[in-house]
């Protein structure tokens, strides 16, 4: 099976504490007929420090849409490479050696999309798969260790690279006052992570079952408006309540496969806010302390879109991992509002898959062949169930 290996996780060197966006929000904000309330909230936040790729005083400014995305492109191309290398050395693996690159980001833009350029520029062959996740905002770290393992899974012996590269302090909008805006202002934070999944061998969380919710008639939740000064983040007020909706979602595909969603033994889930983490506790009948990865990211970084679960697992890579064979979930949450599921176990060095199976991306003579569905449900391919557009995929 595959396994989800370390991930190298860096933030930029400019950082503002939690005393300095409150200050900042004083100062600029000081009409706000909703000022105490935002200050109350971002307080509330859980946040320290966040780390921004520009100092404060640039941040602050809006040179324009093009401008912001031309800083976004820029910075991607300058820390993505030595993130990349990181994480393929805790694999032990080289850039060569990776079949698929999903990258993942929802803070600038960029086609095509920044695999292109690390295929060209940092040694990946150019047969190398490229999957670009734009749209699902936090949610897309879950979703990019759900298809890397649904492409592991569906080609033995291939090896996935996941990328997630959040720059959200250049979404920041001077002019939009809105409650939900203001308080986005102090809780996000930017960051650039990487982690291998490899089709054989390897220590991490060993995939096992994934899965896809959607919460019904929610797609204004949580959302961006595009205007001519870039992306708007809205966020509703229901939104901190969704853990009500979504808990339900992890204990149904935890039972599915024999789990107990609350009887984990380690768990990465994004860090959307304390509230949410609080609920999900409450929901699902664990300690606090069973989220201590995902609380410890939120306050030394804030919340760092689809980058947070990689750098959960970080944490508990830096802690010693888990027992081998200790359970786990992981979780997502985003835009949708969507959640991205996995489960899996803990494993040292998984041992690599029978002889017969092969490596399909050099096995097949034809590589137009990967894109039918009858190489993506081939007999060597273990997808049980079928894949199918409508209903959650169970790994």
């Amino acid at each position: 099976m595959p396994v989800l290996c370390r991930p190298a996780v860096a933030v930029p060197e400019h950082v503002i504490t939690r005393e300095e966006t409150l200050d900042l929000a004083r100062t600029l904000h000081a009409g706000h007929e909703q000022l105490p309330l935002v200050l109350r909230l971002i307080g509330n936040t859980g946040v320290a420090k966040r780390h921004l790729v520009q100092p404060i005083e640039r941040t602050l400014a809006h040179p324009g849409f093009e401008a912001r995305n031309a800083t976004y492109e820029t910075e991607a191309k300058a820390r993505v490479p030595a993130v990349v290398a990181e994480a393929l050395a805790h694999a032990g693996l080289q850039a060569r050696d990776i079949d698929l690159i999903v990258y993942v980001s929802c803070t600038g833009f960029m086609m095509p999309s920044l695999t292109a350029w690390m295929i060209n520029t940092l040694g990946f062959r150019s047969d190398t798969r490229q999957l670009p996740i734009a749209q699902l905002g936090c949610a897309a770290g879950g979703a990019a260790i759900n298809r890397a393992h649904d492409f592991c899974a569906a080609y033995p012996g291939a090896n996935a690279l996941i990328v997630a590269c959040e720059f959200c302090s250049l979404c920041y909008q001077p002019t939009d006052l809105t409650v939900g805006n203001l308080l986005s202002n102090g809780l996000f934070g930017d960051a650039v992570a990487a982690a291998v999944v490899r089709g054989s061998g390897g220590t991490g969380v060993l995939l096992e079952r994934n899965g896809s919710h959607l919460v019904p008639d929610s797609e204004d939740w949580i959302a961006y408006k595009v205007r001519e000064t870039g992306f708007h983040f809205l966020l509703d007020k229901r939104v901190p309540g969704t853990m009500e909706q979504l808990a339900p979602a992890l204990v149904d595909l935890a039972a599915r496969h024999g789990r107990d969603a609350g009887r984990q033994d380690f768990y990465l889930i994004h860090a959307g806010g304390p509230r949410i983490l609080d609920d999900l506790c409450k929901h699902l009948d664990v300690v606090p302390d069973m989220f201590r990865f995902s609380r410890a990211t939120l306050t030394e970084y804030g919340n760092i879109a689809s980058a947070v679960v990689l750098d959960a697992l970080r944490r508990l890579f830096d802690e010693g991992g888990a027992a081998p064979g200790a359970t786990g979930l992981i979780a997502g949450f985003g835009p949708g509002i969507t959640a991205e599921i996995s489960l899996g176990s803990w494993t040292h060095d998984a041992p690599p898959p029978a002889p017969h199976a092969l490596h399909a991306l050099h096995a097949l003579h034809d590589p137009q062949a990967l894109h039918t569905p009858q190489a993506l449900h081939a007999p060597h391919a273990p997808l049980d169930p079928p894949l199918t557009p409508t209903a959650a995929v169970a790994r």
